[in-house]
C-alpha cells in the first residue's frame, strides 16, 4: 500500500510540473510522454525496493517494464520536441474548454496521473509479491511472458520508427504509410502495445494473480474503443481523404493479416 501512496505522490508531482510548462507553451502534447515516463520509473523503483519479492520476478517485470515504457516516453517526447503546433487532440480540447481551459487541463493532467498509476499496479504487485507465494513452476511462465515482451518490443520499436521515418520525407506529406509492418495492419504500434500488456497476467499465473487479466481487456478497449484507434482514423480520413479510404478498404485495421487486393473498376 505504501509503494502505491509514493508512486501516486511521484505521478502528482510529474504531472503538475508537466501541466505548467504546457500551459506557458500552450502544446499539452507532452502530457503522454510524461504519462509513460512515470509508469517507467514506478517499474524500476518497485523491483529495487520491493525487497520481500521474488528476485527473479523483479528483474524481470523491472527490466522489460522500465525498458518498454522508456523508450516509449523517449518515442513521445521527440514527437513532441518535432511537433511546431499544439497536438490536434489537445488543440480540440483548448477549443471545447473555452474560458475554462485552464481548470479544465489542470484536471486532465490529475486524471492523467491517475490512469498512469493504474496502469502501474501490475508491475507493483508482481514485484511486492512474497516469494512463498509463487507456485513451483513459475519461471515457465516468466519465460513465455519474457518472449512476449521481446516480441512486442521489436515489433514496437520497428511500427514507430518506420512510421517516422516516413513522416521525416517531406516528399510524403498528405500520403499514407503503406510498407513494412504498415502493410499489414493500419495501427501496428497499436497492436504490439496492446500485446505487451498480456506479459503480466502471464507472469503473474505462477502467483494466481488472475485479476491481471484485466488489463489486456483495458488497454484493448482503450485503443481500439476510445482514445487510439477511432481519433486516428478520423484524423487521417480528414488529412488524406480517398488515399486514406483505399487505405482502410486494403489493410486490416488491428490485427496484423495479408492486405485485400482491391478490384479495377472496368
Amino acid at each position: 500500500m505504501q509503494s502505491i501512496w509514493l508512486a501516486l505522490g511521484f505521478d502528482v508531482v510529474i504531472m503538475l510540473a508537466c501541466y505548467v510548462y504546457c500551459q506557458s507553451s500552450q502544446r499539452a502534447g507532452l502530457v503522454d510522454a510524461a504519462w509513460a515516463f512515470c509508469i517507467a520509473m514506478t517499474a524500476i523503483s518497485a523491483a529495487m525496493l520491493h525487497a520481500q519479492g521474488d528476485e527473479l520476478v523483479r528483474w524481470l517485470v523491472g527490466g522489460v517494464s522500465g525498458l518498454w515504457f522508456a523508450r516509449l516516453s523517449w518515442h513521445l517526447a521527440r514527437r513532441y520536441a518535432q511537433e511546431k503546433s499544439e497536438d490536434s487532440r489537445y488543440a480540440a480540447m483548448r477549443e471545447a474548454l473555452g474560458k475554462n481551459q485552464s481548470m479544465g487541463f489542470l484536471v486532465f493532467f490529475m486524471a492523467q496521473a491517475l490512469m498512469a498509476l493504474l496502469f502501474s499496479v501490475p508491475m507493483l504487485v508482481l514485484t511486492a509479491q512474497p516469494v512463498a507465494t509463487w507456485s513451483a513452476n513459475y519461471d515457465v511462465y516468466l519465460w513465455i511472458a519474457l518472449v512476449i515482451a521481446i516480441i512486442a518490443f521489436v515489433g514496437e520499436y520497428i511500427s514507430d520508427q518506420q512510421l517516422h521515418d516516413f513522416k521525416l520525407d517531406s516528399g510524403n506529406k498528405g500520403k499514407t504509410m503503406r510498407s513494412g509492418l504498415w502493410r499489414y495492419s493500419r495501427h501496428p504500434n497499436y497492436f504490439f502495445e496492446w500485446l505487451h500488456w498480456f506479459v503480466y497476467p502471464i507472469a503473474g499465473i505462477g502467483a494466481g494473480l488472475s485479476y491481471l487479466w484485466i488489463y489486456p481487456v483495458l488497454m484493448f478497449a482503450f485503443l481500439y474503443y476510445f482514445t487510439g484507434i477511432p481519433f486516428n482514423e478520423r484524423q487521417s480520413l480528414r488529412n488524406r481523404g480517398e488515399d486514406y479510404r483505399k487505405y482502410q478498404a486494403q489493410t486490416p485495421m488491428f490485427f496484423p493479416w495479408k492486405p485485400k487486393k482491391l478490384e479495377r473498376k472496368s
